[in-house]
């Protein structure tokens, strides 16, 4: 036994002489050299040390080297794949000899690493043929390896290093410059931390995570995760669990905090063209689960500008084709900063303003490709519901909405909505499941206030009264041209017991100059009507209405003719007739009365107002008698009705058509 003690530590005191004496021995250019050669016959390239080279084993393995380069791809553009300025690597000896790796320490200074793929699509960082994969048997370990039970970090860091990629196929190229790295795990059952930052687009971003538990991680147990990116245009966080393996699971709370959406779009290279102020802060928050291909974010905050809500969202991309489901609750809807800004004003004679807009013409209409196809990308699913919308001046109440994209066709379904007062829904469908775009689309509106509406609407503050509208329309086309003119469907407008400010007809038989000739009865007078509305059909771009009518004593004004939406012409003949009964609702839309036609023709942008006297004249030719009837009704004394009838002024017609309706 003794013999034996003194054999072994005999043996051991010769391994530990062979460590020291041994590297003296052997000039560490033959090191050099069998490195470079094994990293040679591993990857198909050439490996350069140009600086010092250091390699010892006791009393730990160390390797140290200066001006470290790897050679390119073939063709590459840069000269070389890596170049490091330096590179140190120490190994505690007596671990590893006991199947433990502790590191003590592992710094790269100054890596460049050039990341590249060709106009044929391969990377320069595959290196020929891969490596056969080991078999099962091999892969399983006998416990006398070294493997990575027993891992330990020291000092391991990345300083000041620099990774660019390019892409020739596309053109695409980044550049992370300013890459500082740093490790800290004293063991896989302790929790590991990784600080670092880097600089991308001119911004620093800062980089953290941590692992509580990275052994347990690595053999697919669910281990705590803490992780951070933070810029100047972003800040994101997750703090929660994952566990690893062939599918990937995770689930925590994401916090995202964007100062400016279009600052933050301009720093990823995809500035947004927008009109409007809006796209600023934006911040989202809420649980996230990831299981595989499928997403969950539920108990959401959102809050992009004065924007706010709540929700959740899911998407599954482990389908034929991607899917989301979305439910959304948001408050006030102000979609005003997202708009462009209005047309400018220019003063009116009278002080007030008038918008100063554009001209159209018959070219206004774009020929540019209406292509639905993007549709058939995925499916989805949204569910909405606002407290209120602004747009411009108009206001919504609480409306509700529904999304539903199926295979190219999508349905947006207004369930809901609140209308000063009335209340109204709305379907529009786009189908790009076909070669030809379609779309339908389908309103109805009832009982809401005409006034505020109009107001907000249009700056038109002529009409009052309960207002019912519906529209069902339907097109095709593969450009706004072609889809305006193939328009068709048809409508409906009415608007009941309400009135016309600006003018009053009775005020018009005591004397005229208290009606609409007097500047102040524009804000001061009005004339009641039981019903104004009609009806309109569309085919082919051309909206037609033969059925206009308004019934008001004392006044009738019918009116038919067409507006052509592709040429954007209008043709139109107004009728208003003076009669003489102060009935409205259930009057005769017949009464006798003196009638002079007004046409309106001409493009949107110069339409004419002409008054049609061969029309009156020949009306009264048609039917002297019945003229002369209506003349006398108009006399006192003449009716027979004991001069009870109001004597009406006979008025120029347009007029009388701008004084009811302005401009």
């Amino acid at each position: 036994m003794k013999k034996l003690l003194i054999g072994g530590g005999a043996v051991i005191v010769l391994v530990i002489v062979a460590a020291l004496v041994v590297p003296f021995l052997i000039p560490a250019e033959t090191y050099k050299g069998q490195l470079l050669s094994q990293v040679r016959e591993a990857t198909g390239r050439e490996a350069r040390i140009d600086g010092a080279f250091k390699f010892s084993i006791l009393p730990r393995v160390e390797f140290a080297a200066g001006k470290v380069s790897f050679a390119n791809a073939p063709g590459g553009k840069a000269a070389a794949m890596v170049l490091v300025d330096n590179l140190n690597v120490q190994v505690a000896l007596f671990p590893l000899l006991g199947g433990e790796v502790e590191i003590d320490s592992f710094v790269l200074t100054k890596p460049v690493i050039n990341l590249e793929i060709d106009k044929a699509g391969k990377p320069n960082w595959q290196f020929g043929a891969p490596a056969p994969a080991a078999s099962a048997q091999s892969q399983q370990t006998d416990g006398g390896g070294v493997g990575l039970s027993g891992l330990k970090l020291g000092d391991v860091r990345l300083v000041d290093g620099q990774v660019s990629y390019s892409d020739a196929r596309t053109g695409v190229s980044h550049r992370l410059d300013g890459i500082n790295l740093k490790v800290s795990l004293p063991s896989l059952s302790d929790p590991m931390k990784a600080d670092g930052s880097l600089i991308w687009n001119k911004e620093k971003i800062e980089l953290t995570v941590g692992l509580s538990n990275p052994n347990g991680f690595l053999n697919g147990r669910k281990t705590d995760v803490e992780t951070s990116i933070a810029a100047a245009p972003v800040k994101l966080s997750f703090k929660g669990s994952a566990t690893s393996g062939k599918r990937i699971e995770a689930g925590g709370a994401l916090d995202l905090d964007v100062p400016s959406i279009r600052k933050l779009a301009f720093w990823v290279g995809a500035p947004l063209q927008a009109l409007g102020s809006g796209y600023g802060p934006l911040k989202i928050s809420g649980q996230i689960d990831v299981k595989g291909q499928k997403y969950a974010f539920r108990q959401a905050a959102i809050s992009i500008d004065q924007i706010k809500g709540t929700g959740e969202v899911a998407f599954d991309g482990g389908g034929r084709k991607p899917s989301v489901t979305a439910k959304l609750r948001l408050g006030q809807l102000d979609l005003n900063p997202y708009l462009p800004p209005e047309a400018t004003t220019e003063a009116a004679p009278g002080g007030q303003q008038t918008a100063v807009v554009a001209k159209a013409g018959p070219a206004d209409w774009s020929d540019d490709p209406s292509d639905l196809s993007g549709l058939k990308a995925a499916n989805a699913s949204l569910d909405l519901s606002v407290a209120g919308i602004v747009a411009r001046k108009i206001k919504i109440g609480q409306s509700y909405l529904t999304v539903r994209l199926k295979d190219g066709v999508l349905v947006t379904d207004l369930k809901k909505m609140a209308l000063y007062g009335g209340a109204g829904g709305a379907k529009l469908t786009a189908n790009g499941a076909g070669r030809v775009p379609r779309i339908a689309l389908n309103f109805d509106l009832k009982n809401f206030q005409a006034n505020p509406f109009m107001s907000d609407a249009m700056d038109f503050n002529r009409i009052e009264g309960a207002a019912n509208a519906a529209l069902s329309v339907t097109t095709r086309g593969r450009s706004q041209r072609a889809l305006v003119a193939a328009l068709g469907g048809r409508g409906k407008v009415t608007f009941l017991d309400g009135a016309i400010r600006g003018v009053n007809l009775a005020a018009m038989v005591r004397n005229i100059s208290s009606a609409f000739l007097d500047p102040k009865a524009a804000s001061t007078e009005k004339t009641d009507f039981a019903e104004l509305g009609g009806t309109f059909v569309i085919n082919r771009g051309i909206v037609t209405n033969n059925d206009l009518l308004l019934k008001s004593p004392l006044l009738r004004l019918s009116g038919k003719g067409t507006i052509g939406l592709p040429k954007r012409r209008v043709n139109y003949r107004i009728e208003p007739k003076l009669v003489a009964t102060t009935k409205g609702q259930g009057a005769s839309s017949g009464a006798s009365g003196i009638k002079v036609p007004v046409i309106v023709s001409g493009p949107w942008d110069n339409v004419s107002y002409k008054p049609d006297l061969a029309g009156a004249i020949g009306g009264i030719a048609k039917d002297p008698k019945k003229a002369l009837e209506s003349l006398k009704s108009l006399i006192p004394g003449q009716s027979g009705d004991g001069g009870s009838t109001p004597k009406l002024p006979i008025l120029d017609a347009k007029k009388l058509l701008k004084g009811l309706f302005g401009r």
